[in-house]
């Protein structure tokens, strides 16, 4: 089994792959979609972070392709519904960064509302200015929080014991954590809050979700901070607030258009002005978080690939079904409609095979059923099994 595994991550993922008997290819940077083809010829596992994007021409030549690791929250830089086409499994550490995300968050609106970056900037330039003019407590401040989810939430407890009141608005229902309110509206939030702070998920329908209307709606000289996703904000409007003085302050760790490489030009509208903290995605980039994902993604990985087992896939149906020494598996991902697992079932009895155990799962338009049998698998069952008109792959584990 081979593995690849792009954008510096963790070296962890590397050995426990190693420790789990693959050969592991490592690249230091993102690469592009045609250098992407040539490399997953022969390659079984992929391991990415947001900066790669595996499209479906990338997946079309991934002929030996099993999983795709994302060593991150996000997981829209993969084309999901052709890695479920595939059979392609998929996932990622929706958990793992959760605290390093919150931390940041916390550490630059609190640099904003002091203004530490222009006090920062003018002792760098030789300037001593004692002064606390626009600088506050964050203490008794409103922090409205978008999207509600698990570094939102976090977030909501830990600023709440600092001392800030908290409010949140979010498109699923979520419970209130602590003394939390919930906004029934965006503009709710965005006319009571000093501090707003976005924390949406990848999803095409948050494109372009804050933009000139809702930087109008917010409060005169207040914080705005997006650690999400980079395609969520209109940057040229955030600008243009932030130089009129509208918006005091402004944190940004994510951008539309990112380098994939260190060294390249870093371009924004945002670069240059006052009291604006700009960051290259690192939201989640400590040494403990990158060490937790590695880990954690690693694992589902070879778990994957080893057994089966699909917990916490982000495409296909949840098996986990546990492993019983000296049984052959038959893992088959099929299309999601009715009888199939009689069907399956059947071709086993005609080939005089008993079953030790089995798990059906379903999702979307996918089931996924894990069988358990004794004895080896002959030709014929298999064959028969990968030419059901419902099959999208069929493994077997001996």
């Amino acid at each position: 089994m081979r593995a690849l595994l792009l954008e510096a991550i963790h070296d962890d993922a590397a050995f426990a792959l190693r420790d789990a008997g693959f050969e592991v290819e490592r690249l230091d940077r993102a690469v592009g979609e045609d250098e992407l083809v040539e490399r997953l010829g022969g390659v079984h596992v992929l391991g990415l972070r947001s900066n790669t994007h595996l499209t479906a021409r990338a997946l079309d030549a991934a002929t030996d392709l099993l999983a795709v690791g994302a060593f991150c929250i996000g997981t829209n830089q993969i084309d999901l519904a052709t890695a479920s086409d595939k059979g392609v499994a998929v996932f990622n550490a929706p958990f793992s960064n959760t605290r390093s995300v919150v931390e940041l968050a916390l550490s630059e609106l609190i640099a904003l509302t002091r203004r530490l970056t222009d006090k920062n900037r003018d002792m760098h330039a030789g300037v001593w200015d004692k002064s606390a003019v626009g600088s506050h407590e964050v203490r008794g401040r409103r922090l409205g929080i978008v999207g509600y989810g698990n570094i939102g939430s976090q977030l909501s407890v830990l600023a709440e014991a600092l001392g800030m009141r908290v409010m949140f608005f979010d498109t699923a229902d979520r419970l209130a954590l602590g003394n939390a309110r919930r906004c029934g509206t965006l503009d709710e939030l965005l006319a009571e809050c000093d501090v707003v702070t976005l924390h949406v998920d990848g999803r095409s329908s948050n494109s372009g979700i804050f933009g000139e209307e809702q930087f109008a709606r917010m409060r005169q000289g207040s914080i705005f901070l997006n650690l999400s996703r980079g395609f969520v904000v209109d940057h040229e409007a955030l600008a243009r607030h932030v130089e009129s003085g509208h918006i005091a302050g402004a944190a940004v760790d994510v951008f539309p258009v990112e380098p994939k490489a260190k060294g390249e030009e870093f371009v924004s509208p945002l670069r240059g002005l006052p009291n604006v903290i700009l960051t290259p995605h690192v939201g989640g980039s400590t040494e403990e978080a990158q060490q937790d994902i590695g880990h954690f993604v690693a694992g589902k990985l070879r778990d994957y690939v080893a057994t089966g087992a699909t917990s916490l896939s982000v495409n296909l149906p949840p098996v986990a079904l546990p492993r019983e020494l000296g049984l052959a598996r038959l893992l088959h991902l099929h299309v999601n409609t009715p009888g199939v697992l009689a069907s399956v079932n059947g071709v086993l009895a005609e080939h005089g095979v008993n079953i030790e155990g089995q798990q059906l799962s379903t999702r979307g338009s996918l089931g996924f059923v894990v069988t358990d049998i004794a004895g080896t698998p002959s030709e014929d069952m298999v064959a028969a099994l990968s030419s059901m008109p419902e099959t999208v792959r069929l493994r077997v584990l001996s």
